[in-house]
């Protein structure tokens, strides 16, 4: 039998994970957690029958949404933007490298999400999940602009790129894979045989969305819910990940640079 390599994921996760050891970044509990994480997603797509399989998807969802609010300790996770004021009248920004929940990211993605496999494959989603996109951000940043929680403020501040950078890796693929690709596709799967379930499925998803949105008061709980129904729907018409990842970058990218950052002072 030929020797059997680590995937490309698991390498970068362990490199990750020692280097956040030698930086300070993590200490050894924090690493606990996230082997925990690790084992159990692994366990939940491995495991031969379904109550096994459930109860390790328990564990794995609970603990994801731990790691990702930040409820564990060991994490000291780096300051990259601190109080910046992006738009005239805005409240501050502020922007850190959550190695929590990038990492929840980077597990449930790998292990319990659907992906693209084929270049045709990735075509066919995008064809898709564009008329999504382009409802999603009119839905969400016109709703936005109406409630007088942003307004039109196009700019290209510096800090761009790392913003865009560091909310993909750190915030959307970890959002993206835990309410769709495993909220979403596994209560779609437990549903399937309702021609109702998959839509219900949506629903839920887009309300658990943004419901966890409402520490940023109703208003932005309501619009996080907006646009978690985009990416539910961009993931239900591709089941593929990547859709609803690209609906949601998309629409944050486009709000950083075209709108006022993150919100004006008296919107949300």
């Amino acid at each position: 039998m030929g020797r059997r390599s680590a995937p490309l994921w698991l390498l970068f996760f362990v490199m990750a994970m020692a280097w956040g050891l030698v930086g300070g970044v993590l200490d050894p509990v924090a690493v606990s957690a996230l082997v925990v994480l690790a084992a159990g997603a692994y366990a939940c797509n491995a495991a031969p029958r379904s109550w096994l399989r459930l109860a390790y998807g328990t564990l794995t969802a609970a603990l994801a949404l731990a790691l990702a609010m930040h409820k564990l300790p060991g994490f000291n996770n780096p300051l990259l933007i601190d109080h910046v004021v992006l738009s005239a009248g805005a409240a501050p920004f502020t922007q850190y490298a959550n190695f929590d929940k990038g990492a929840v990211g980077l597990v449930l993605l790998a292990l319990l999400c659907r992906r693209v496999h084929a270049w045709p494959e990735l075509g066919e989603v995008l064809r898709k999940t564009v008329p999504v996109l382009l409802l999603t951000i009119a839905a969400t940043l016109g709703f936005a602009v109406a409630a007088g929680v942003v307004g039109l403020d196009i700019k290209l501040p510096q800090q761009t790129l790392m913003f865009v950078l560091v909310n993909l890796l750190f915030t959307v693929v970890a959002e993206e894979a835990f309410f769709r690709g495993l909220l979403q596709a596994r209560l779609a799967s437990a549903l399937a045989r309702f021609a109702w379930g998959p839509w219900l499925a949506v629903a839920v998803s887009a309300l658990l969305f943004g419901a966890a949105h409402l520490g940023g008061r109703l208003t932005y709980g309501i619009l996080a819910g907006v646009a978690g129904l985009g990416y539910a729907i961009a993931y239900q018409r591709t089941q593929r990940i990547e859709a609803a990842i690209l609906v949601h970058i998309t629409l944050n990218v486009v709000h950083f640079i075209c709108f006022t950052y993150p919100a004006r002072l008296h919107g949300v």
